[in-house]
């Protein structure tokens, strides 16, 4: 009876590495494949509703959102303190309060996280999808304001100079990368296409 129980508790213990293993394994690759399934007319409706007036976006993002139809993100930007910058990155978008705002002009940062494993799907797991010559879409403080994807590039986490004001009207959008061993970061720079 003895062996019984000892082989039913390996069985379980065998049964529970295996779930676990299998988890850290795929993690990364399950928001892929459900990215891939997405389909097409997904991006198109989400293009769609960047062309659209700001009221109409406004409605799912509230007053301050980002909307990029390439990466199939429909988002609100939320802000917080350099001091809670890590609370505020697991539950979405953050800016960074040292940049500019879309209203002012300059620098616009915004931050994400792009893989977790307590969240694989994190807002930016597919800034990489995100081409030259794409379209983002801002709405700040319930306005809207277009920018047009100029530059995208990998740096060290210690070149800050992405943060830096600009005397231009950008967004800079930045994650880790890559998933495996988020050892740089991944940088898209979309300059201002259209005023409010």
């Amino acid at each position: 009876m003895g062996r019984v129980t000892f082989k039913k508790i390996n069985n379980v213990l065998l049964g529970l590495i295996i779930l676990i293993n299998g988890y850290v394994i795929a993690g990364p690759f399950v928001p892929a494949i459900i990215f891939h399934a997405q389909s097409h007319s997904a991006r198109e409706q989400l293009q769609r509703k960047l062309d659209t007036n700001a009221a109409a976006r406004t409605s799912s993002l509230g007053s301050n959102g980002l909307l990029i139809p390439s990466m199939l993100l429909d988002q609100p930007i939320l802000e917080g303190t350099v001091a809670n910058q890590y609370k505020v990155l697991n539950q979405g978008i953050w800016r960074w309060p040292r940049g500019s705002t879309p209203d002012r002009g300059g620098n616009t940062v915004l931050i994400g996280h792009r893989f977790t494993y307590t969240n694989p799907h994190g807002v930016f797991y597919f800034l990489n999808k995100v081409k030259i010559g794409d379209d983002i879409g801002v709405i700040w403080n319930r306005t809207s304001y277009t920018y047009k994807v100029a530059n995208i590039t990998e740096v060290p986490p210690t070149d800050t100079t992405i943060e830096s004001p600009s005397s231009s009207a950008k967004l800079t959008l930045f994650t880790c990368t890559p998933l495996w061993l988020p050892k740089d970061r991944l940088v898209v720079v979309a300059n201002l296409e259209a005023k409010p």
